[in-house]
């Protein structure tokens, strides 16, 4: 018999003929009080491969079977004890890195994110009673000024949703990560600052300038924000094609970072300009301070082989990582699926702020529902179900 329900009990586990398995924790959730909303028992077993082998094959031949990935969390979304954005955020959680990450994952996945979107949904159905109610009972004694209430309610939540949009994507640049990109004449000390950042050797160093060829990458956490920082080759005149080419991949990936870090020697600084385009601000530092003052132009120094100035350059970096990815506003997007849903919910209602006639108005207001029930799901997300799922460990 089961243990009364959500209490441990230490239970045998028998194998076929009463043979001993395990002595193990169970706890019993019955439906609806489960993590899926269906009846559950938990096994709490001693982790060794054969006590876990034995206990899997005598489930098997008592007609179970494993959970396929997400199996789990599917269940709990489709028996509605978690909405998709709750779902995603489990999957987020599971694969966190830092602690920011952890606190953003988990701030989701306990209803955050719903909760804002809930409000706005309540407040859309309003204006859609509201709008139905003019197209249907024109004649009807409504008040004269419904017309004007329901058109400055629509433009409130159009600008409440587009301020949520207008974040910097901040939640996508925190669940996915920053890149950090290192960038600098060669020998300026790029690769030396590099192994210093990620205190283990991920640059070859060497006198010769152009040692460094392809883009390298490491993972730092900074302030509890995960960063990907690359190393790039030498910006100046290639002298052969592969020096060339890794010029190029440089430049690619310094136009798609987050944050730049321009590199100076100190002891030969270059003149101002050249650098390739980018898109994130830019710090620069000055490299071998030991050998020479700070040169003009430089907001930091270092001397990477002794520490110098490390402590403070980190700081810098970890600044920058939270300045870009936290948030003192409303729970924020974390994913891009998210956004498209939100975007095209906010451009029905500026359709519908536009709109020549109420019929016209009134389906804009629906579609802009239906745009929000998507993030939710609570309409047409099967594709999106089966994308996400795929992503989960088995079982969870």
């Amino acid at each position: 018999a089961p243990p009364p329900p959500r209490e441990a009990r230490v239970r045998a586990l028998r194998g076929a003929g009463g043979v001993l398995l395990d002595r193990a924790l169970v706890l019993w959730f019955p439906a609806p009080r489960s993590y899926t909303g269906e009846d559950c028992l938990e096994l709490h077993l001693h982790g060794g491969r054969a006590v876990l082998a034995a206990v899997s094959a005598r489930l098997a031949e008592l007609g179970l079977r494993p959970a396929e990935p997400g199996e789990f969390t599917r269940r709990a979304f489709l028996n509605g004890r978690l909405d998709l954005l709750q779902a995603e955020a489990v999957a987020d959680l599971a694969a966190a890195e830092t602690e920011a990450q952890r606190r953003q994952a988990l701030a989701q996945m306990q209803g955050g994110l719903s909760a804002v979107l809930g409000a706005w949904k309540e407040r859309l159905v309003g204006l859609l009673a509201m709008q139905e109610a003019l197209i249907d009972f024109p004649d009807e004694d409504l008040p004269g000024s419904a017309g004007c209430k329901a058109l400055a309610a629509l433009e409130a939540l159009q600008a409440e949703i587009a301020a949520h949009l207008d974040d910097g994507c901040r939640g996508e640049r925190l669940r996915e990560g920053l890149t950090f990109a290192i960038i600098g004449r060669p020998n300026a000390g790029k690769s030396t600052l590099m192994n210093a950042l990620v205190e283990r050797d991920v640059a070859i160093v060497a006198p010769s300038p152009g040692t460094t060829r392809d883009v390298l990458e490491a993972r730092l956490d900074l302030g509890g924000v995960p960063v990907t920082l690359l190393d790039t080759a030498g910006l100046r005149e290639a002298t052969d094609a592969v020096e060339a080419e890794g010029v190029r991949r440089a430049e690619a990936r310094v136009a798609d970072a987050d944050f730049v870090v321009e590199v100076i020697d100190a002891t030969d600084p270059p003149p101002h300009g050249g650098l390739p385009a980018c898109r994130g601000r830019v710090l620069k530092v000055a490299s071998k301070l030991d050998l020479a003052p700070l040169p003009e132009g430089a907001d930091l120094g270092v001397a990477a082989p002794s520490g110098l100035g490390l402590g403070a350059l980190r700081a810098a970096l970890a600044g920058e990582a939270m300045r870009l990815t936290e948030s003192a506003g409303p729970p924020p997007l974390t994913r891009a699926r998210h956004r498209a849903a939100l975007g095209e919910a906010a451009a029905h209602l500026a359709a519908a702020r536009m709109a020549a006639m109420p019929e016209l108005r009134g389906e804009d207001l629906r579609l802009a529902l239906r745009a929000l029930g998507r993030l939710t799901g609570e309409v047409g997300v099967e594709e999106v179900l089966d994308s996400l799922f795929r992503q989960f460990c088995i079982g969870k």
